[in-house]
């Protein structure tokens, strides 16, 4: 009876014994793991922050190289980002500052007419209304006393690779509510216009103001989007850009062989609640009259 009695408790005791204790084991296991994971963690962020201490270091002293008369003799960064190979449109936050903004907006403010639309063959200021519906004027840089537009202009510039010289006069856009701008080409096809002196490259919208809803920069040929006969570019359909005060949109009109890219027709979607305002500076392959 005994030994059965012995054999009956070590029985229990299995049955009780063995799941704790593997459970004990398993519980030391992960939480050993979890505390490597965490050490692993925690020495990889150390080695990122080494990297990037390294890097930014490397900035610093880097060596720069003999520059022409007309170079600098320091580093320029303007953080961009590229939205689309097809058109080639690149985004660059924080361009301007919130005060730069508000100064050219002041500038601009008391000399606004209806803006205007350079005409093809056929039409006429009657059968193209209700196209460009923004009021706008044209300022240069040189014309700004408080060299805000200049400072813009040179910033413009270095971020384009495109000399000042070959820079259109800033066109300082507004469009109120229900204000818009249809779908259009910034570069002028000599087959529609006639014969032309230069052509735009590229362009740059720095916009001066956010807006509450609407006034998108669009894109409807974005990636070659197919679109039939019925399609109508008067809806933001495709890329679009919201505008946000001080940030700038690089996009080209042309490809490097000097052709016209079509998914560059662009346009301005309508103002729906606020107020946008827009500093555009078109440029050209050859230098322009001030």
């Amino acid at each position: 009876m005994k030994a059965k009695g012995s054999k009956g408790k070590w029985s229990i005791k299995s049955k009780i014994g063995l799941p704790v204790v593997f459970l004990s084991c398993l519980f030391f296991f992960l939480a050993g793991l979890f505390a490597s994971n965490l050490i692993s963690q925690n020495v990889n962020g150390d080695k990122n922050r080494r990297q990037l201490q390294w890097v930014k270091e490397e900035i610093i002293e880097y060596d720069l190289l003999p520059s022409g008369d007309t170079g600098d003799d320091y580093l320029t960064v303007i953080p961009f980002q590229v939205l689309s190979w097809k058109p080639r449109a690149l985004y660059f936050p924080n361009f301007a500052t919130a005060e730069q903004c508000q100064s050219v907006i002041n500038m601009a403010k008391p000399n606004l007419t209806p803006s205007t639309l350079a005409l093809r063959k056929g039409e006429t200021e009657e059968n193209t209304k209700g196209i460009r519906t923004s009021s706008g004027m044209f300022l240069s840089a040189s014309e700004d006393k408080t060299g805000v537009l200049d400072a813009i202009e040179e910033k413009i510039a270095r971020a384009t690779m495109l000399p000042r010289a070959n820079g259109e006069a800033f066109n300082i856009l507004r469009y109120e509510i229900g204000q818009k701008y249809n779908s259009h080409y910034d570069a002028f096809n000599p087959a529609e216009y006639g014969p032309q002196k230069s052509q735009r490259v590229a362009s740059f919208l720095l916009y001066l103001s956010d807006v509450e809803e609407g006034g998108e920069t669009m894109f409807p040929f974005e990636n070659d989007l197919d679109v039939d006969e019925s399609y109508d570019f008067e809806k933001c359909i495709g890329l679009q850009v919201r505008p946000r005060r001080g940030d700038g949109l690089l996009f080209y009109s042309l490809f490097p062989n000097n052709t016209i890219d079509p998914t560059s027709l662009h346009g301005s979607c309508p103002v729906i609640k606020g107020e946008k305002w827009v500093a555009t500076k078109w440029i050209r392959d050859q230098e322009q009259d001030d």
